[in-house]
């Protein structure tokens, strides 16, 4: 493998510049750059990433943190961003912070050691003064961090109340929810739009919801317990197609037939949605023009662009498919 010292040599100059070259600073004559270029291109050098990265403090990376890389949904954004970036000439580092705190800062520190040119995170824990620290650009994605960072989410709530009331319409008398965390924005968005349609129903009662954190297992075990306890339920709305997935398998084992007895929606329109048996009703992401989105705002930023907007707020849609 050449080394900057090899194109040197065969350029006839010094080291120093032909790193000026591969940098583009400092002044080449014209002539003396194309020896230079013609001795890279002859001795197919490639220059060492780390070495200019620590020389020019900016790595053509952007840093992508998520909380759950098990969830598909991280993968399908992550492929989003991953292939945005590339289109700008940017690499991108994954993390998975597993919504620990501690984790979370490490991987805000390594990113910083690395030189990233900016951040795109989804978290419920990091805070304001964490990104002000940065001081790089950040974007903060499907959940919204502080008021003034920019931010790309979904309509959560409307699209709770529109697969609630989409169950009721489907002739549902009794609907329960299966939420995700406390205390995770959008969660909480979700379970409040499922309130604003069933709350003044005679039916309703606080048991009804269950916490799966939008985990498969706990979504099984929370779904167990609330058919076994309330078998008089004919609807679920979960808060993720994970849980929803939970919930039909749930249902299987207690020999509950779906959508015969008992009609589940999700929520997110991950690919593996479409594929299960039943195939699953849910409510859908714009997934991909989130991660598009984020990151073509993040590039923007990072080139001290004009942006013009920086919140979103997309709109979601129900695909009605045979869980229902």
């Amino acid at each position: 493998m050449a080394s900057i010292k090899d194109v040197a040599k065969l350029a006839g100059v010094s080291v120093a510049t032909v790193s000026r070259v591969l940098n583009d600073k400092g002044y080449v004559g014209q002539h003396t750059r194309e020896m230079v270029e013609q001795a890279i291109k002859e001795l197919n050098y490639k220059p060492n990433e780390v070495a200019r990265s620590l020389f020019k403090k900016q790595s053509n990376t952007i840093g992508l943190i998520v909380p759950d890389i098990m969830n598909p949904f991280f993968p399908e954004l992550a492929r989003a961003v991953e292939d945005t970036a590339s289109k700008f000439g940017y690499n991108v580092i994954l993390c998975n912070s597993d919504e620990d705190r501690l984790k979370e800062q490490a991987y805000l520190d390594t990113l910083q050691q690395n030189y990233v040119n900016g951040i795109i995170v989804s978290s419920n824990t990091m805070t304001a003064n964490q990104i002000i620290e940065l001081n790089i650009p950040v974007v903060s994605i499907d959940r919204e961090i502080s008021k003034g960072l920019p931010t790309i989410v979904v309509e959560n709530m409307k699209g709770a109340s529109e697969a609630t009331r989409f169950l009721m319409n489907k002739g549902c008398s009794r609907i329960a929810h299966i939420r995700g965390p406390q205390g995770v924005v959008n969660a909480e968005e979700r379970c409040e739009g499922y309130r604003e349609v069933v709350h003044q129903e005679s039916w309703f009662s606080e048991s009804y919801i269950v916490d799966g954190d939008y985990d498969m297992e706990s979504s099984i075990e929370a779904t167990l317990e609330l058919l076994k306890t309330h078998p008089e339920i004919d609807g679920i709305f979960a808060a993720n197609d994970i849980m929803a997935i939970g919930a039909m398998k749930a249902a299987n084992q207690l020999g509950i037939r779906v959508p015969e007895e008992l009609a589940i929606i999700g929520f997110d329109g991950i690919r593996l949605s479409s594929v299960t048996i039943p195939e699953l009703t849910t409510i859908v992401q714009p997934i991909y023009e989130l991660g598009e989105k984020a990151t073509t705002m993040l590039v923007s930023l990072m080139n001290q662009q004009e942006v013009g907007q920086t919140y979103y707020k997309l709109d979601v849609e129900l695909i009605e498919r045979n869980s229902t």
